[in-house]
């Protein structure tokens, strides 16, 4: 299989916590054609997309600790089609480069790309939850996203709870996440100023979202594969913190689903894989979807020290099945045109 990861820069990556160097050294490990690159190295030679890449020297041991991996890899610098690999697998950190998937579109069709272009333009952000079929928000909490200052306010005003979750559209781990209370409304223009900027400019989306109980205990991350949960862990934030993210401080538990967490699952499966969204992480507070995480979706090395498993095997063992049924369908595809070509023959 040859496989391109585009992510973050290799010199950003923690190999103690990442989850994108597990993926990496399982492929490596396979024995895999394994490329790196990140969005800005993408690019059009005589009207082909290409990729300047990074691709791991075969044959050198293999570690299997990630620190020493890590130190220890040896890349050949390259210049690739990316028609010529059979799997790209997205894996850059948010907010979603728009322009760089344009490069990709003209290798949709012939390669598999994890995950899909057009799942990663429709879900990169928050609203992305509200898709689901959900009339009564069972599962889905009840969410409101505008920049009219005066709509959020009348929202605030007339929400039936006493308190709601604010946070920017498009932030990610966490940023901006924060807790308002209708008692401290006259605050809440300045907040709205201050998140949505400056009024005589366009300004950004904000969220207002029902607050779900329990929130102040912390969240559940679980990992989706294929539609199907295959991890997750709990995440519980520091004292006097509302975001359970690790890297704001918080901490992680293990986690066993709940009835209503599978039913959830269930419920969002389906769509997930119809949007082409086959790897993604998900967090969960109380049984109700908080956020969708599609781009580079985190978890996998604590879930493993959680529960003594390498999910970043059942992550390759999906690609290599994906991979292997399309050969086969191309060549059954072959065999069945020649025995067309020969009738005439």
């Amino acid at each position: 299989m040859r496989i391109c990861f585009i992510m973050y820069p290799w010199d950003r990556v923690d190999p103690q916590t990442d989850s994108t160097i597990r993926l990496i050294h399982e492929c490596v490990k396979r024995e895999h054609t394994v490329a790196i690159t990140t969005p800005n190295n993408l690019t059009i030679r005589d009207s082909v997309a290409q990729v300047y890449a990074d691709v791991f020297t075969k044959g050198a041991k293999l570690s299997n600790s990630m620190v020493s991996f890590y130190k220890n890899a040896v890349f050949k610098r390259c210049q690739l089609p990316l028609s010529g690999f059979d799997v790209i697998f997205m894996r850059s950190n948010p907010p979603l480069d728009m322009l760089a998937l344009n490069f990709l579109d003209s290798v949709d069709s012939g390669t598999f790309i994890m995950n899909d272009l057009n799942g990663l333009r429709i879900a990169n952000n928050k609203l992305y939850t509200s898709s689901f079929d959900d009339e009564e928000n069972r599962f889905i909490p009840v969410t409101h996203a505008s920049k009219n200052r005066e709509y959020l306010e009348r929202v605030l005003k007339d929400s039936p709870q006493d308190k709601m979750i604010l946070k920017p559209l498009n932030g990610y781990g966490g940023e901006g996440v924060i807790v308002v209370e209708k008692k401290a409304s006259s605050n809440f223009r300045s907040l709205l100023d201050f998140y949505i900027g400056d009024k005589n400019k366009t300004g950004n989306y904000v969220i207002l979202q029902e607050y779900v109980e329990g929130a102040e205990k912390g969240d559940v991350r679980i990992l989706m594969l294929n539609g199907e949960p295959i991890g997750a862990m709990k995440r519980v934030p520091a004292e006097n913190d509302l975001r359970s993210n690790v890297h704001a401080g918080g901490r992680v538990e293990k986690h066993i689903l709940s009835k209503e967490e599978k039913e959830l699952c269930k419920l969002i499966g389906p769509k997930l894989v119809q949007d082409g969204l086959y790897f993604v992480g998900i967090d969960v507070i109380n049984g109700k979807l908080i956020e969708v995480n599609v781009q580079s979706p985190g978890g996998i090395s604590r879930i493993n020290k959680l529960n003594g498993v390498k999910l970043q095997k059942k992550v390759i063992d999906f690609l290599e099945t994906i991979v292997t049924s399309r050969k086969i369908a191309i060549e059954r595809r072959k065999l069945f045109t020649k025995v067309i070509d020969d009738v005439n023959s």
